[in-house]
């Protein structure tokens, strides 16, 4: 399915993804042979990133690996597969830096299982997604606006987005994933609130050397 390798070009799009998301040391969890690593070249701030996979242990516990370790935490396709997806998404959540980001690819139900679970696509996802609705058709529907409300005030949420884009609603009940171009999926970006944040309650203006008043009205000919 390669569905790192088909986000690379849609992420370099959006400037965020080099400039701040995949910056420094990461981890890929679940990656299998499709880490973003091998695009490396494509975000030159990406510094290295450690593969995590089945020989490496339990994606859901994450045991082992300290907290606050990573600059970055990316998976893409993974957290469908675990048995508690809220206790993955808790360790996966502990173990990036303050100011980090975690990126996360899940499938969309809708898209994805077309109606049908367990899914005839992929009969070891344990779990079903949507951005939000008010009731499912599965039993084992998880919202994401409600997932991430789990990892509590220490989460910024970035981006909640359907990647409905070049999916063909018209088509029947096929796994469009095995396409070049078929993504069915939704991207969750959530950056990791320092210290300071959570007792402003936000994430507040500096007073920052580099862009005095001063400064920014010289370098911008706007008066503050």
């Amino acid at each position: 399915m390669k569905e790192t390798s088909k986000a690379v070009m849609r992420r370099l799009h959006d400037s965020r993804f080099v400039s701040r998301y995949f910056v420094g040391n990461g981890i890929d969890i679940g990656c299998g042979s499709d880490s973003v690593e091998m695009y490396s070249e494509l975000f030159p701030l990406m510094k290295d990133v450690t593969p995590w996979d089945l020989a490496d242990g339990d994606a859901q516990l994450m045991a082992g690996v300290q907290d606050n370790k990573f600059d970055f935490v990316h998976s893409s396709h993974c957290l469908e597969h675990m048995i508690d997806p809220i206790d993955a998404l808790k360790n996966w959540f502990r173990i990036l830096k303050p100011e980090g980001h975690l990126v996360i690819l899940v499938p969309d139900e809708d898209l994805y299982e077309m109606g049908t679970f367990p899914s005839v696509n992929n009969p070891d996802h344990k779990w079903t997604f949507t951005l939000w609705k008010e009731t499912s058709w599965c039993t084992k529907s998880i919202n994401v606006t409600d997932l991430v409300k789990v990892l509590g005030e220490s989460a910024e949420v970035i981006k909640l987005e359907l990647l409905d884009a070049t999916h063909r609603h018209l088509l029947p009940q096929i796994d469009q994933t095995l396409t070049p171009i078929g993504e069915c999926a939704i991207e969750i970006v959530i950056r990791k609130r320092p210290s300071d944040e959570i007792s402003k309650k936000g994430r507040l203006p500096l007073n920052n050397e580099l862009y005095t008043r001063d400064r920014f009205t010289s370098l911008t000919g706007i008066q503050i």
